[in-house]
């Protein structure tokens, strides 16, 4: 499974765009200053990977670095903005089935499993476990490497069972 959550960036760690703001992740939107969790599952809704960006990203490009991170699966699960012909040719070529609901302009409309689909309740799960933690709800740290790792610590013991 495939998705990402937006994370409000707190005042300390959003120091302006002159000192490098892009490089640690770090993007506005509406206004705001956010980072976005990509962030890819297994069956079981344990966390494989990892990707900051910032919330200005779109979440298709990032999909293909997660993907290439990990081993090939049977089926992929995402939300309607993982839809996209690039992302759908290179899972064709690690024969992975893409399982995602087509968008209303898509031409042309590819068949999606419900059934399996109905799954994606457990990386939401994840992402809202991960959020408990209020150093990963609001990102405090300035650096995204310490962010991420942030993140990593949070997930070690939420799935260490």
């Amino acid at each position: 499974m495939i998705d990402s959550t937006h994370i409000k960036v707190h005042r300390s760690a959003a120091s302006g765009k002159e000192r490098g703001e892009q490089k640690q992740a770090i993007g506005r939107s509406r206004g705001e200053r956010n980072t976005k969790i990509h962030a890819l599952a297994d069956a079981k809704g344990c966390l494989l990977a990892t990707l900051l960006t910032g919330d200005e990203a779109h979440d298709c490009p990032v999909a293909g670095h997660l993907v290439r991170k990990v081993k090939p699966s049977k089926h992929m699960l995402g939300g309607k903005a993982y839809n996209s012909a690039e992302l759908r040719k290179e899972l064709h070529e690690r024969r992975t089935k893409l399982i995602i609901p087509n968008r209303n302009c898509r031409k042309p409309t590819f068949g999606s499993n419900k059934r399996l689909y109905k799954l994606r309740w457990l990386i939401e799960n994840a992402f809202s476990r991960l959020k408990d933690f209020r150093r990963i709800a609001t990102r405090y740290n300035r650096l995204a490497r310490n962010y991420l790792s942030s993140v990593c610590l949070a997930a070690a013991p939420i799935w260490w069972t």
